[in-house]
């Protein structure tokens, strides 16, 4: 007989908590028996500890299919490749493979790269664009605090790390949006992903053309013609992609979520107020009381192993649940409420071992900069509408806030 397997929970019950029915999955069994929005079977992780040993045990391949999206009828589940028309980059690979790319990278991104040349431009752009805010609202007129500072702050970082024109930020906005849609179909996501592929591959060819071009890209065409760089034209546009998509929505969805977590936490709030300096372990804790990857990470088994007391066979799809993780009361004592004071800070929201985010420092300075001084500048923010008429992205990968209205 035939046994139903139970489908991933996607349905949230409450704004700012991941669905209920983690709850019980965490309490009965740390790993399960799933099938996923895709059609694809495999198992779902909802504990910290398992979560944890997924990203970080040898035995789990970073090479995965992707498990969000619906299945359509040319599906092969019997195949590893993902479907998706986006090129696969280092985030994909194994070792020594991916620390081969990464390490080509890792300097523009560790915490002292950020500080001195990133951060001054965040300081400067954040207080002219809470400027701009102050004069669009100065007659009471309520402003979106998406449209004037969640989006336009990472998408300008995302362009000065790059060497993008700002100018250009709709076109990639928008192909992002539509790549990171689940409830698009293949051929609506593809469409939006070859808009990236092509925008990118015609940057990377006007910046090989002009020796004075700057920016990551330009940096990394120069090293690839000077010292023998790995890196092919391909590499480069995957890179370009990656980063660019990446680097603008998921900071976009945690600025957006973490002060609508303040503005209806005045508990929170109120610390944050009293205590800016305290905003390191502030944001470490909206990190992981938001965890923006809604759907969780994939990994996949490349050889029979145990996780949770269950055999995991070779090829099985294995999914970390990162909010349900992150919300696991073995790992934080009273998990579903934010405690800026928490002795604990480790979390998985920019996932764990060698392929934890790449861009996590560059996100952690633009919120440590946002947060204190929106709040310093605004210290009576409001929503201008009732709670549920905020407009939410529940399709998109990473959850976050479309459109959210406040005054003063």
């Amino acid at each position: 007989m035939t046994v139903e397997l139970p489908e991933m929970p996607m349905v949230r019950q409450r704004l700012l908590d991941p669905p209920v029915e983690y709850d019980r999955l965490r309490a009965e069994q740390p790993i399960v028996r799933m099938r996923f929005p895709s059609g694809r079977t495999g198992w779902l992780a909802t504990r910290f500890e398992e979560g944890s040993q997924v990203f970080s045990d040898p035995r789990m391949s970073a090479r995965r299919p992707r498990h969000d999206v619906p299945p359509e009828e040319d599906d092969d589940h019997g195949s590893d490749e993902s479907g998706e028309e986006i090129d696969p980059t280092f985030v994909f690979m194994d070792e020594p493979d991916h620390s081969a790319y990464r390490r080509l990278l890792a300097g523009r991104f560790s915490p002292k790269s950020v500080q001195q040349k990133l951060q001054p431009y965040i300081d400067r752009i954040v207080d002219e664009h809470l400027a701009a805010i102050e004069c669009a609202g100065a007659d009471g007129t309520p402003v979106d605090l998406v449209e004037h500072l969640a989006l336009p702050i990472p998408c300008l970082v995302i362009c000065e790390l790059l060497g993008v024109p700002y100018a250009d930020r709709d076109g990639f906005h928008h192909a992002t949006e539509v790549m990171m849609d689940v409830s698009k179909t293949r051929a609506e996501r593809g469409k939006g992903a070859r808009w990236l592929q092509n925008y990118i591959t015609g940057l990377v060819t006007a910046k090989k053309a002009d020796p004075q071009s700057s920016g990551l890209l330009a940096d990394l065409i120069r090293s690839s013609q000077e010292d023998g760089s790995i890196l092919t034209d391909k590499d480069l546009v995957s890179i370009g992609v990656l980063l660019l998509f990446a680097g603008h929505d998921t900071t976009m969805a945690m600025i957006g979520l973490s002060a609508l977590t303040l503005l209806t936490h005045d508990e929170q709030r109120r610390h944050l107020q009293e205590h800016p300096d305290n905003i390191g372990p502030a944001v470490e804790e909206l990190l992981r009381y938001l965890t923006i990857v809604q759907f969780g990470l994939g990994r996949t088994a490349k050889e029979d192993l145990e996780i949770g007391g269950q055999q995991i066979t070779k090829g099985d799809l294995v999914v970390v649940a990162m909010p349900a993780a992150n919300r696991d009361p073995r790992a934080f004592d009273n998990p579903d409420t934010p405690d800026f004071e928490r002795a604990r800070t480790r979390h998985l929201a920019f996932g764990y071992g060698v392929h934890q985010c790449l861009g996590q420092n560059v996100a952690r300075a633009e919120l440590k900069t946002i947060l204190p001084r929106l709040f310093e500048r605004f210290p009576r923010l409001r929503l201008a509408t009732p709670l549920e008429d905020v407009e939410m992205d529940t399709y998109g990968t990473n959850y976050g806030v479309r459109k959210m209205l406040v005054t003063w």
